[in-house]
């Protein structure tokens, strides 16, 4: 099946007003609409099946509401030291061998201490050396850091921007907004992907989803990555106590998928990555991802510290839905693309 590939120019000039009315659509023109601009720049058949290895778990000084790693949540997480870079690429040898294209490593960090950049960057040319597509996320970066990772070869960084700006505030307030998209413009100096998205169904409201999908639709340039995904509610974070308490709060999935097909529609060349709440999703209603624009997974049977579907039952749904692996990493084609488009 080839892409259609188009010509048409990439807006970064999205209103709030224009988002509100993707996410108000009948929810069948909205899956129609979305899949039409997916097909138009990806393949439809193929999703990119990434690992992602927590590599220094635990401890961090941040008081995120939806993180088990806060050293502020009562989740029994334990603070652990950065792994050992030997053991950390014999991860990334069994997550390649195992089908996956892309390895994402996160570090519970505020931000890494110089005298940790010297292991990162060896892990970083270690895995990019096999083959795979790379992504880390570490916390906020300085440019002398980012200039580190984009010489040892790093594809993608990741920092989410979580929510809209105005549910951001009852989330996070170790970390402002703008620290994150300042975060954000430093990777992009680098000349590094940009890979950022959110946690959807946090006790917000389809308001505040508009306001994300917008915060990162009128970027000057869109993230290359971004990953979609529902809270996991743990016990003893801020926000897993408080879903517990009040159940009704939880996004329901049609309104998932429609932040899927949004966040397709608003942003064409962007990798929209289902991530985690996977294990909690049916199977349908992933296909419905899938339709809406989604192309890319984690895959293995752990998020960090939180459950995931294992690589068999993702490969027999993948199987069952007719779709297939990507056939290998393309780091920089959303990028190459998106430079060709806006010299058009």
């Amino acid at each position: 099946m080839e892409t259609r590939l188009t010509t048409a120019p990439i807006r970064t000039d999205w209103t709030r007003d224009e988002i509100a009315a993707l996410f108000d659509l009948p929810f069948t023109e909205l899956l129609f609409r979305a899949a039409e601009v997916h097909r138009a720049h990806h393949r439809p058949e193929e999703v990119q099946l990434c690992t992602l290895l927590s590599i220094k778990t635990g401890g961090c000084p941040e008081d995120c509401g939806y993180c088990s790693q806060s050293a502020s949540a009562q989740s029994g997480v334990k603070a652990t030291k950065l792994m050992d870079v030997r053991e950390v690429l014999q991860k990334a040898a069994q997550a390649r061998d195992a089908g996956s294209q892309r390895f994402c490593m996160g570090a519970a960090w505020r931000n890494p201490k110089d005298r940790d950049m010297g292991k990162i960057v060896e892990i970083v040319s270690g895995v990019r050396a096999m083959g795979m597509e790379t992504c880390m996320t570490l916390g906020m970066l300085t440019p002398e850091q980012a200039a580190q990772l984009k010489a040892a070869g790093l594809d993608y960084y990741n920092h989410n921007v979580d929510s809209g700006p105005e549910y951001y505030e009852r989330v996070v307030s170790t970390r402002s907004y703008e620290d994150r998209l300042d975060t954000l413009e430093t990777v992009r100096e680098a000349g590094i992907n940009v890979c950022s998205g959110g946690i959807v169904g946090m006790g917000e409201t389809r308001a505040d989803r508009v306001g994300f999908v917008h915060t990162l639709a009128t970027l000057e340039r869109h993230p290359e990555s971004v990953p979609v995904n529902a809270l996991v509610p743990v016990k003893g974070t801020v926000l897993g106590d408080m879903l517990a308490d009040t159940p009704l709060a939880k996004i329901d999935d049609i309104e998932f998928v429609r932040t899927v097909a949004a966040a397709r529609i608003a942003m064409p060349l962007s990798m929209v990555r289902l991530s985690a709440g996977r294990e909690s999703m049916s199977e349908a209603t992933q296909a419905l991802c899938f339709l809406a624009g989604a192309n890319s997974i984690f895959t293995g049977d752990k998020l960090l510290t939180a459950p995931n579907a294992g690589e068999d039952e993702d490969m027999a749904m993948l199987a069952r839905l007719g779709l297939k692996p990507m056939a290998g990493p393309e780091p920089m084609r959303a990028m190459a693309e998106q430079d060709d488009l806006a010299s058009a």
